[in-house]
């Protein structure tokens, strides 16, 4: 591709690395194409941010292309994880360390399978603490850090499938397909509470975004020079 291409606008597709941001992402390939004279002003931006403790789809889209942000952020989102059952923590992840454990032992496969239907459709979700939705000008995580206690409100999400792809507890796998502003973490933590226990998000990967597949992405450790003709 040329500079020029790059302006008139592409979708580019990122498998993001465990513990990467994913504005670190971004800033890899504006660095790269930045490079060239003919992009230094070039714009780029990602169409849904992923945790750094999450891997998977990054889109990001560069020139003209920056206009179709917001549509491909209203594409459903299908993720892959692990859960761990008996234990949750204060970021509903990896993020922040157990806080309080729970049974496990009534816990059945037939109970797992039967718990599924109360998360399909349209739910309602309180986003974790630890997550970056402002409430009165400041970040949720930025509360979270000081010790204050806030009130989050639910908020409308919707969940298109929800498939366990294996059980060893108190580990389970699954798979999510799932509406913009769902968060994987915070279904973790409820499927938990369902269960009559407790649980939190030990693993996650976005696989896709509307048709766009992880299997397509680049990976952005290793992204080099991708401009051909010069301009």
């Amino acid at each position: 591709m040329t500079a020029e291409d790059f302006q008139d606008g592409q979708v580019l597709l990122i498998d993001k690395p465990l513990k990467w941001s994913s504005f670190q992402a971004v800033n890899k390939i504006k660095w790269t194409l930045k490079k060239h004279p003919a992009l230094k002003k070039i714009k780029i931006g990602h169409a849904g941010t992923l945790d750094p403790l999450a891997t998977g789809l990054l889109i990001i889209c560069t020139g003209k292309f920056t206009k179709r942000i917001t549509e491909l952020q209203g594409m459903p989102k299908e993720y892959t994880g692990t859960i761990i059952l008996g234990a949750t923590t204060p970021s509903y992840d990896l993020e922040t360390e157990v806080n309080a454990t729970f049974p496990t032992d009534h816990i059945t496969e037939a109970l797992i399978h039967e718990t599924i239907p109360q998360f399909l459709g349209e739910i309602d979700q309180k986003p974790p603490i630890f997550s970056a939705i402002k409430k009165d000008g400041v970040r949720l995580y930025e509360h979270a850090r000081n010790g204050e206690e806030i009130e989050i409100a639910f908020r409308k999400t919707t969940i298109y499938e929800f498939e366990i792809t294996r059980i060893a507890l108190p580990e389970i796998n699954f798979r999510v397909v799932c509406s913009k502003g769902t968060y994987i973490r915070s279904l973790a933590f409820d499927f938990g509470t369902a269960l009559g226990s407790g649980a939190h998000l030990t693993a996650l990967r976005r696989t896709k975004i509307g048709d766009f597949s992880v299997e397509n992405a680049i990976d952005v450790e290793h992204y080099t020079d991708p401009i051909t003709v010069a301009e």
